[in-house]
């Protein structure tokens, strides 16, 4: 198992990892929407929404991948008032429309409005990493 670690994308606020790559899977780590440069949270689902995918890509990124090898997502909304405007904003990252869930719930970290976890499928030799967890 390899430990996937970007400053591109906001550090864990908590006990956990920003990702695992376990054999050719993925698992990233819910991200809310915290620009890893500022630490500011944008206005609105809209801008959230694009902030939380940018995380997402950016540790896509470090272990190779991209986009195209995500294979689920779970999103969580504040507010599913939210959810058509969510929608025009993930489908824009996410063209190969993964396997998804998306819930309501009552409060997210920091107030925000959403929240986006992922698989992926990266298929390639993971020697290229240079940490290692035996």
């Amino acid at each position: 198992m390899v430990r996937i670690t970007t400053d591109e994308a906001p550090a864990a606020i908590g006990p956990y990892s920003q990702a695992w790559l376990a054999g050719t899977t993925l698992y990233i780590s819910g991200q809310i929407p915290v620009d890893p440069v500022t630490g500011e949270i944008p206005e609105g689902i809209a801008a959230q929404t694009a902030q939380s995918c940018k995380n997402i890509g950016a540790i896509l990124r470090e272990a190779q991948g991209s986009y195209a090898n995500v294979v689920k997502t779970t999103c969580f909304l504040a507010d599913m008032a939210d959810f058509a405007a969510f929608n025009n904003v993930y489908e824009t990252y996410f063209t190969s429309k993964p396997a998804r869930s998306c819930v309501a719930v009552k409060a997210l970290p920091k107030g925000v409005l959403c929240e986006i976890e992922a698989i992926a499928v990266i298929e390639k030799e993971k020697e290229r990493f240079s940490v290692r967890i035996s």
